[in-house]
């Protein structure tokens, strides 16, 4: 991953990402250091330095090490053990390992990939169907992973 620019982020768009970030808001403090890294992959958003959001088509998102700091109650899918090392991998999500979705999701969220036993975070992605669907459907592809354990984003070293 390439890092073209690092800027402070101004406090006019802090507070706008701040609003868009909504339940998972809390991960930027009062008094916290706010940058932006400019790379080719997504913008990277650090607080006090560590790499904590991440902007994908201009909406931020928590990267992993954002959604371990944080008590995850929305936008959350359980997968199943079995799908673990493939999730942790990279793979997309399909329906049949799911075993538990928030109900509110709707296509086109993003959503943190949990595990079952656990429930820590193991990757981020968007969801290619509703919520209901995913605990419902027996075939298909349910999330498109976007961010996982070992990518370029968790490796990340500022």
């Amino acid at each position: 991953m390439k890092i073209r620019k690092r800027y402070h982020l101004q406090k006019k768009k802090l507070k706008k990402v701040k609003e868009q970030l909504g339940n998972f808001s809390s991960l930027i403090q009062p008094k916290s250091m706010v940058e932006i890294l400019e790379s080719d992959l997504y913008d990277i958003i650090l607080v006090n330095g560590k790499p904590l959001i991440m902007m994908i088509d201009s909406k931020p998102v928590p990267t992993l090490k954002g959604a371990l700091e944080l008590e995850i109650t929305t936008n959350y899918v359980v997968v199943d053990m079995g799908a673990v090392k493939f999730v942790a991998k990279g793979a997309d999500i399909m329906s049949p390992g799911i075993t538990e979705a928030d109900l509110n999701i709707k296509e086109g969220d993003f959503v943190i990939i949990v595990d079952e036993t656990h429930k820590k975070p193991l990757a981020v992605g968007k969801s290619l169907i509703s919520g209901q669907e995913m605990v419902e459907n027996k075939e298909g592809k349910a999330i498109k992973t976007i961010h996982y354990i070992g990518d370029k984003i968790w490796n990340l070293v500022v």
